[in-house]
């Protein structure tokens, strides 16, 4: 059993640049698909930043030139590094493991809440 456990959220000015992490109990992330998710009220859940086990990334468009995810597999953390916050940006954000080989073998932390304020 693997547990991620994310940290940096709270509230944040509109344009501001806070940085999430995520942090797994075992090593058996530097293997795995990374993701961060969000949902904001009424809205369905959304992949906004994935990272593969080789390094490579996507991005939702909206957030394309804003947010960058990278990770550390040295530390099994996962970070989403967030610029130019907007409104629009308030959610719940979620980290997400899952393996390449199995979509059913995946895990999710709790979720930290961003609120951007205007």
């Amino acid at each position: 059993q693997v547990q991620l456990v994310e940290s940096g959220g709270g509230l944040v000015q509109a344009g501001g640049s806070p940085r999430l992490s995520c942090v797994a109990s075992r090593t058996i992330l530097s293997i795995m698909n990374m993701g961060w998710y969000r949902q904001a009220p009424g809205k369905q859940r959304e992949l906004v930043a994935g990272v593969t086990p080789g390094g490579s990334t996507d991005y939702a468009d909206h957030v394309k030139g804003r947010f960058t995810i990278s990770r550390d597999n040295d530390k099994n953390t996962v970070y989403l590094e967030m610029n130019s916050l907007r409104s629009e940006d308030t959610a719940l954000y979620y980290c997400h493991a899952q393996a390449p080989w199995n979509k059913d073998l995946q895990y999710w932390g709790q979720g930290t809440q961003v609120n951007v304020s205007s």
